[in-house]
């Protein structure tokens, strides 16, 4: 699958030949895990999936940008952003090396 985007129909997919539930109950097991996900960053906990990476969120607080075309400063306002850091298992596997324990 180099060079294509995984979508939530790839990973049903694969949940259904991995456990052997139907294409049905592998789509719910699949959309109850990312609405247990999203439900936990909601409420401001972190996420955390061994080997695999975190996902939180971070505030961000209110800062002044700058428009490119015009120079005109602008407020850029408040905000939540979803912050994912790879775990070192993960940065090992994509940087192809050996994870030396």
């Amino acid at each position: 699958m180099a060079g294509q985007t995984i979508t939530r129909a790839h990973l049903g997919e694969a949940v259904y030949q991995e456990v052997g539930l139907s294409r049905n109950e592998s789509a719910d097991l699949l959309e109850s895990v990312l609405d247990m996900m999203t439900e936990s960053l909601v409420n401001g906990d972190t996420v955390k999936i061994s080997s695999f990476g975190s996902f939180s969120i971070r505030q961000k607080g209110q800062r002044i940008g700058r428009n490119p075309k015009t120079g005109e400063e602008v407020p850029i306002l408040p905000r939540k952003v979803l912050v994912f850091r790879p775990s070192q298992v993960l940065k090992s596997r994509i940087n192809q090396r050996p994870l030396t324990e």
